[in-house]
């Protein structure tokens, strides 16, 4: 039990919230939201340029401390130089001010990763106070509510067995996937009151010859 429940008492089950706006991210301050989502689509110019960068024959993967001010410069450092990645340099630069605005950061630690299968392929929660997610290509991060999970199973929990057979999965539960492009802010275990409550989520699992481009953001 967390000190804010020993003082005021259980908070509410946690939950997912959603909202069609960037502004609608601040919502992640409600104590009973562990995940929220920013529901958009890609502009086509976006989808243009992360097609250029996935077609490039040298795998993606950047691990920045960045500012608002200098994130644009880093990434045309770090990208490869082809025909219309400024539109995704436009939007991760976007993503950085507004993620570094909403917690009153001076930097954060990104990372944009091109893969070919799941990173993170069992469930659990993260050791952060809050990571942002968007998948650019590829399946986004499933995760699973409340009611759908036993999370004394989570980690060692689960005496070794996968997820689908340790009892992690409660029977008939839904797994829940955010969509390409949403933007997805998920509180861990070190954000202050959340301790055990951290949004439980994965990597999904990525078809032969399909690739993701994931960027992630922490608070350096």
């Amino acid at each position: 039990m967390s000190v804010i429940e020993e003082t005021f008492g259980a908070l509410p089950s946690p939950t997912a919230a959603f909202s069609e706006e960037l502004s609608g991210l601040a919502g992640i301050y409600q104590d009973d939201v562990n995940l929220m989502v920013w529901q958009r689509d890609l502009d086509s110019e976006t989808k243009q340029s992360v097609s250029a960068v996935l077609q490039t024959d040298r795998p993606l993967s950047l691990n920045q401390i960045v500012t608002p001010e200098n994130v644009s410069q880093s990434l045309e450092r770090g990208l490869p130089q082809v025909d219309g990645r400024d539109a995704l340099i436009r939007d991760i630069a976007l993503l950085v001010d507004a993620y570094c605005c909403l917690f009153d950061l001076e930097t954060a630690g990104l990372r944009l990763t091109q893969v070919d299968r799941a990173m993170c392929p069992r469930f659990h929660v993260d050791q952060v106070p809050c990571r942002l997610i968007t998948t650019f290509a590829g399946p986004a991060t499933q995760w699973l509510e409340e009611n759908s999970l036993n999370r004394s199973k989570l980690g060692r929990g689960s005496n070794g067995q996968p997820d689908s057979s340790s009892g992690l999965i409660q029977a008939n539960a839904n797994i829940q996937q955010i969509t390409v492009g949403d933007v997805a802010l998920l509180k861990g275990e070190r954000w202050e009151g959340n301790e055990g409550r951290g949004i439980v989520h994965r990597s999904p699992g990525v078809e032969q010859g399909q690739q993701r481009l994931l960027l992630t953001l922490d608070m350096a």
